[in-house]
């Protein structure tokens, strides 16, 4: 029996194997690829937008396609004026399933630097890290909970919220075909 497969819009081992754990019995691969905005996404628009884009990007010879785009955007009440966000699209060739991870604020001053200099975060925390990779590895949000959340898990989180509409289809479609909400085929 072949494996169903799943192309995942990036070789970040973190985004591969939280879709790999999301979806078992599925065969993942990473594939590289652009997210058609910049490579640090200042709001969510630009965070959904980036993640799409890299699902649709890779989609072909597999069921779905998936699109991980994690980027800062404002948020009231804050100490920066941001949280960071993970989006997750898949699709699978017609329709776009979206979802988001839980979000957390980054010190102040590295969120500044991201914002008047137009760096990346990894880039704003070499000097607390030492890591100029750490998306790769534990990720940012690893090291702030020292190693409480690795990466992976706080992407697996939006990779679950998204696939909710895939594992329920009638409770989504049928509210799309009664007319109960308007309901976009894609974005």
């Amino acid at each position: 029996m072949v494996a169903k497969r799943i192309l995942v819009a990036s070789l970040n081992t973190n985004k591969i194997e939280a879709v790999r754990e999301v979806f078992t019995g599925y065969e993942v691969i990473g594939v590289d690829c652009k997210s058609g905005v910049r490579e640090q996404p200042l709001n969510l628009d630009e965070i959904i937008k980036g993640a799409i884009f890299r699902a649709r990007s890779v989609f072909g010879d597999c069921e779905y396609a998936v699109g991980i785009e994690d980027g800062i955007s404002q948020v009231p009440g804050t100490k920066s004026g941001y949280m960071n966000f993970c989006a997750c699209a898949i699709y699978d060739g017609e329709r776009i399933f979206l979802g988001l991870g839980p979000a957390f604020e980054y010190p102040p001053e590295c969120t500044r630097r991201v914002v008047d200099e137009g760096i990346t975060i990894s880039e704003a925390f070499i000097p607390h890290t030492d890591k100029p990779d750490i998306g790769y590895e534990e990720g940012i949000v690893g090291w702030l909970t020292r190693g409480k959340i690795s990466r992976k898990d706080y992407t697996k989180h939006a990779v679950e919220m998204a696939k909710i509409q895939i594992d329920n289809p009638g409770l989504y479609d049928r509210w799309c075909k009664e007319g109960a909400i308007k309901c976009k085929k894609n974005h």
